[in-house]
């Protein structure tokens, strides 16, 4: 007799063994959606790690990096209209070629089940992380229309969380489509929702698929820091 069913894996299909011993006897099966194999192709944020963005400084040459911080980020310090917008960015992994495949399965081929690979981890890091009122980043009308779902969203619903909508996203043309470059210097995409409830010296955790750059994030809290804000931090899968 066969006391559980044996699921398969979201990714790979291969079948997952239930984990068998007197917890899952009492409250039934610790089923992981993902099987062993597949996760140990997701790469892990390693430390050290950059103190704001948190990108893996490990592989990196040292003149890459200062005092734990990395270039990039450090050259947001030095803008005075980007100093200490984004307070801290915590990642799961690294945005590497397997993590890339499974980001686009969720964005692009609207694979909703995919959020369910991620909710446990997600949600034992909100659990460590200090804020009033998690934010998704939108999309526009027209791109949650093409998609059918906001994939932050469903990545903060997955991890048991309540997401609140303080802004709303004009549309523009996809951030895949976009050098590097023009990432980094886009137009202002970000408007406080008519719907928002009030959030004045609040502390604001925003939630995303990937953080590249960080200009998405950057631009979403800037508005909301000349909204009331008291601070601004953000929460991605990847670290790109």
């Amino acid at each position: 007799m066969q006391l559980f069913k044996t699921d398969l894996c979201l990714l790979c299909s291969s079948p997952i063994a239930p984990t068998i011993n007197w917890e899952s006897l009492l409250f039934g099966p610790n089923q992981k959606p993902i099987c062993e194999k597949c996760y140990a192709q997701f790469s892990p944020i390693r430390e050290p790690a950059c103190k704001i963005c948190n990108r893996s400084l490990d592989k990196l040459n040292p003149k890459f990096y200062q005092d734990g911080v990395c270039n990039d980020c450090i050259k947001w310090q030095q803008s005075s209209k980007w100093k200490n917008v984004l307070e801290k960015n915590t990642s799961l992994f690294e945005y590497n070629d397997f993590m890339a495949e499974v980001i686009a399965r969720f964005k692009y081929r609207g694979d909703y089940a995919m959020a369910k690979i991620f909710s446990q981890q997600l949600k034992q890091l909100l659990q460590n992380i200090d804020y009033d009122l998690l934010v998704p980043i939108p999309l526009s009308e027209e791109r949650l229309y093409e998609r059918g779902f906001n994939q932050a969203d469903s990545l903060a619903l997955e991890a048991g969380a309540e997401p609140i909508n303080l802004l709303r996203r004009i549309h523009s043309e996809k951030q895949s489509k976009k050098s590097r470059n023009e990432r980094i210097h886009l137009p202002q995409v970000f408007q406080l929702s008519e719907a928002a409830p009030p959030f004045q010296n609040k502390h604001i955790l925003l939630i995303d698929d990937v953080y590249t750059t960080g200009s998405t994030l950057r631009q979403a809290a800037v508005i909301l820091l000349q909204a009331g804000a008291k601070t601004v931090q953000s929460l991605t899968l990847a670290r790109g």
